[in-house]
């Protein structure tokens, strides 16, 4: 009965979900063709579909798709590696966790992209002031995450390994990292996000490719319809990408 509950719950929740993509797409197809709206701020969702469809035919996104990935998996994959080192070295002590915990914090709550001109100072306009902006962007949200993981693991659990004669790797192993993955994946999961809006944001800004300055480029030269259709697959990118982390929290609690 339950399991048919919760089915239930999620085919409801999907169909909502449905439901209000289908209310935006009708009302952005009436807004178009039946209330006037002009055609250079709000392309007709049909010409946006062909221009999505020749787009992905064509395969014209490559060059600037290789680059915004390439930016943001070296972006991530640095801000996973320091932020989880980081954050392991700051867990093993409560004075450390005390002093860098809310220094951390209010790191991150400045809008570092605002630096982004010093980034591009230092770095130039090319993939290496993206990464950086996009590392460091990300660093904050997974070392606070591995902190509060593996800095709120029950004291219990660790005297009772340690009792039993647990080395710092089964430490680790069995106790910290089991006990605080859900609350890191977490934090990669924002990690994730952040680093990748961030450097499509900067793209949109002061680049030289990448899918964010294309769509600029596109916008500037009026021509809307292609526009959105960058924009239409720049979201189901991010989309996917989501759902694939969604997937791996959710199984990271599960196994908790």
């Amino acid at each position: 009965m339950k399991l048919r509950r919760e089915r239930a719950v999620r085919i409801g929740s999907r169909a909502v979900q449905i439901g209000f993509l289908l209310a935006l797409l009708l009302l952005w197809y009436l807004a178009t063709n039946d209330w006037g709206v002009n055609h250079l701020l709000l392309p007709n969702p049909l010409s946006v579909w062909r221009q999505f469809v020749d787009l992905l035919k064509s395969g014209a996104y490559l060059p600037d798709l290789r680059v915004t990935a390439t930016e943001f998996a070296v972006a991530f994959l640095l801000a996973m590696a320091s932020g989880t080192v980081t954050g392991y070295f700051v867990s093993r002590s409560r004075f450390l966790i005390r002093v860098f915990e809310p220094l951390f914090a209010g790191m991150y709550s400045i809008p570092i992209i605002l630096l982004l001109p010093l980034y591009v100072l230092f770095f130039g306009l090319g993939l290496e002031s993206k990464i950086a902006l996009g590392a460091t962007i990300s660093f904050f949200p997974i070392t606070l995450a591995t902190i509060a993981g593996l800095g709120g693991v029950d004291p219990a659990l660790v005297k009772a390994a340690r009792s039993m004669g647990a080395s710092n790797y089964q430490m680790f192993r069995y106790v910290l990292l089991p006990a605080a993955l859900p609350v890191i994946i977490g934090g990669l999961r924002i990690g994730f996000t952040v680093a990748l809006l961030s450097i499509l944001g900067a793209e949109t800004i002061a680049s030289l490719a990448g899918l964010g300055h294309q769509i600029v480029s596109l916008a500037e030269d009026m021509e809307m319809s292609r526009t959105f259709a960058y924009i239409a697959f720049v979201v189901v990118i991010v989309a996917l990408l989501n759902s694939v982390v969604s997937h791996m929290e959710a199984r990271g609690r599960r196994h908790r």
